[in-house]
């Protein structure tokens, strides 16, 4: 008896997909067992970065992506998100191109910040201005921190606020032992070949060609005369 054999599709938008329950394929096991395995793909790097130890160790690992838990909410956090009551507006939100809005810091607040923040009322920080700040003092701080009497000049607010915020800032620090704005790893130089592994992105040592330049001759005029 011959193998089923599936060919690959792409998934039609304009098509309903039909969903069955378990009981509803009284013949999912033979189904199951049926091998469809994916062809090995190419990993998409360059031949000499292939043989790097950490790249043949995950290739060798064949580990799947990690996916987020589904977990299931209560009904207000739901609604609190969601409000059966929203209504769709009219016109979508409007931004303007040459507006002289301020600079969105690149620091995003996480529920630590958030316990903490809620804690310090008698600051009178907001959101932004928090995230401002831990924004200023992590990019003046490069393999070392910055200083209390620098963090003051930096952040330029009263002395209890700096304080508070360069204390917290400097012990989150320590404890992640690394920054907390985590930026891709590029080369610095034009140019220069490194063997640094957590390097994201490196430059070509060829110029890939993008398409075949057709050559003018008298041969392809005669036959473009002819198709006239």
């Amino acid at each position: 008896m011959s193998k089923l054999s599936f060919r690959a599709r792409h998934l039609d938008p304009s098509k309903q997909m039909p969903i069955y329950l378990a009981e509803e394929l009284p013949d999912l096991p033979e189904y199951s067992a049926i091998n469809r395995a994916v062809p090995q793909m190419p990993s998409g790097m360059e031949k000499e970065e292939e043989s790097e130890h950490h790249l043949q160790r995950a290739i060798c690992t064949g580990l799947i992506i990690p996916t987020p838990e589904v977990l299931q909410t209560d009904q207000p956090f739901y609604d609190a998100y969601y409000p059966p009551d929203y209504k769709m507006p009219r016109q979508m939100i409007h931004m303007q191109p040459l507006g002289l809005d301020t600079e969105v810091p690149d620091y995003d607040m996480d529920s630590a910040d958030e316990d903490w923040l809620s804690q310090q009322q008698r600051l009178e920080l907001t959101e932004l201005k928090f995230e401002q700040m831990m924004d200023r003092l992590e990019k003046s701080s490069g393999q070392t921190v910055v200083t209390l009497n620098e963090a003051k000049s930096l952040l330029n607010q009263d002395d209890e606020t700096s304080i508070s915020v360069y204390d917290y800032w400097l012990n989150k620090r320590l404890k992640m032992q690394h920054p907390l704005i985590l930026t891709v790893k590029t080369e610095s130089r034009p140019g220069a070949s490194s063997n640094n592994p957590y390097l994201a992105f490196r430059r070509r040592t060829e110029k890939m060609q993008t398409r075949k330049n057709r050559k003018n001759d008298e041969a392809s005029y005669e036959k473009m005369l002819k198709l006239r």
